[in-house]
């Protein structure tokens, strides 16, 4: 097998690129490339989203220098197409980054996936290069991956065209600057020819550089243990911060006490785990070993917080006399992380769900959402959370940088049955004095039954 791609030494002038998927993680990738000499197709099925990219707009917001590269290259180096068989036609090099979920059962979902490499094996030539940067399950690429790439074509993976998997390592709000300088890229492929070819073409965008692994299947490893390992040390966290609640300590006093020792690295506990990517990745580690008691146990910790926030709130109101039956609540934050506009798997969402549940009115704010988007998450939406509403309760799931202006004088005037949850510690714990309140792990705020 003889493939098109070799070295780079200063850019990547000559080589066509595909790219399929111009989400998040996928644009900033084409944008990186094409700012980097190479010719980029970006390709997506959203219609609207190739328009935009082709009138040289961005369709993503949150993600710096990603709008500047778009209106520097689109038109020129930098095109987008809906035409997926004909990207990969014209291609060296396609490179697939569509997102790969868990269905309710936690079985991955690979759809999207194998679809796309359908299209590319009806286009795929002798000599290409196709690289997975979607997080699947080890074992994905040379598998059910591989056989979809030979489904159109004559041609033969790994022998006539190379395979690679190259995981994106990157957080949302940061990605150019993690594809470019934050940490080695993680090359696989299926061959040793696959994964020089990769590591070339990476080596020249990545000035941290490549860290070339044995297997395509290693490679995949790799980015799911990551996403397993924060999972399984937020809910250490988690499980320690409940710990300290009934015993009546502050987790973070402790915390930070422990962690003063250079092997410990205690993180913060809150209101639970969300987006694309650590809620998932367990899955892929449960449902292809035979035996993760605590990846299992982990995911039901972390699963299990927003119910434990909604049961704080509960018992602080409780202590002031009012069911949650008759309550108002405002639930402040809903996306997964502060500053990011992404509910997927959001912690929020499961605290409005588990509110209704319980019979109280939910009220929302969230400064990245329209009134539209939280009505759609089962809220009634809160212009202004220090307005005259009349709250019972507030739980602070996320910590948006707005909220730091939040006058907690004027929405405790508001308030009925001023009681708070800080969900992420997010407060200063003075500033919540006149409130009854909780901290998630601090079992010596204002806590009903304990002393403070």
């Amino acid at each position: 097998m003889a493939l098109r791609v070799s070295s780079f030494e200063d850019d990547l002038s000559g080589l066509t690129i595909a790219v399929y998927g111009l989400g998040k993680m996928g644009l900033p990738l084409a944008s990186v490339l094409a700012d980097s000499g190479a010719s980029v197709v970006g390709v997506d099925i959203d219609e609207t989203i190739v328009e935009q990219v082709n009138d040289a707009e961005c369709p993503i917001d949150g993600e710096p220098q990603v709008p500047e590269l778009v209106a520097t290259h689109a038109g020129d180096r930098l095109t987008a197409t809906s035409d997926c068989v004909d990207a990969a036609e014209r291609a060296d090099v396609m490179i697939v980054l569509v997102p790969t979920l868990v269905d309710d059962s936690g079985n991955p979902v690979l759809d999207a996936i194998l679809e796309a490499a359908r299209d590319i094996s009806a286009g795929v030539s002798s000599g290409d290069l196709v690289i997975l940067e979607s997080t699947v399950p080890p074992g994905t690429t040379a598998g059910p991956f591989a056989e979809a790439l030979e489904s159109e074509t004559e041609l033969r993976a790994g022998e006539d065209f190379g395979i690679a998997h190259c995981p994106e390592r990157t957080s949302s709000g940061r990605v150019v600057a993690d594809l470019t300088s934050s940490y080695p890229k993680i090359v696989g492929g299926t061959t040793s020819k696959a994964t020089d070819s990769a590591t070339a073409i990476y080596d020249a965008i990545n000035e941290k550089g490549v860290r070339p692994l044995e297997s395509a299947t290693a490679a995949e490893a790799v980015k799911v243990f990551e996403g397993v390992y924060r999972d399984v040390n937020i809910a250490l966290a988690n499980e320690l911060g409940k710990a300290c609640e009934e015993w009546g300590l502050d987790s973070k006093t402790v915390f930070d006490a422990a962690n003063s020792q250079p092997y410990c690295d205690i993180h913060v506990p809150g209101v639970g785990v969300g987006g694309h990517c650590i809620p998932v990745y367990p899955h892929f580690v449960m449902n292809q070993a035979s035996e993760t008691p605590l990846v299992e146990t982990a995911r039901t910790v972390n699963l299990g917080m927003p119910t434990h926030t909604v049961d704080v709130l509960q018992a602080l109101l409780a202590e002031e006399g009012r069911e949650i039956e008759t309550a108002r609540v405002l639930v402040l934050g809903l996306t997964y992380r502060a500053g990011v506009n992404e509910l997927r798997y959001a912690p929020a969402l499961e605290v409005i769900w588990e509110l209704n549940e319980r019979g109280a009115n939910v009220h929302a704010h969230d400064p990245l959402l329209s009134a539209d988007e939280i009505q759609e998450c089962a809220a009634t939406p809160v212009a202004d959370p220090e307005g005259d509403y009349q709250f019972d309760g507030v739980v602070l799931a996320t910590g948006h940088d707005e909220y730091c202006d939040l006058n907690l004088g004027a929405l405790h005037e508001q308030m009925r049955t001023p009681t708070l949850v800080d969900g992420r510690r997010f407060f200063e714990t003075e500033d919540l004095s006149s409130f009854t309140a909780a901290v998630i792990g601090n079992g010596r705020l204002n806590r009903p039954g304990l002393d403070s």
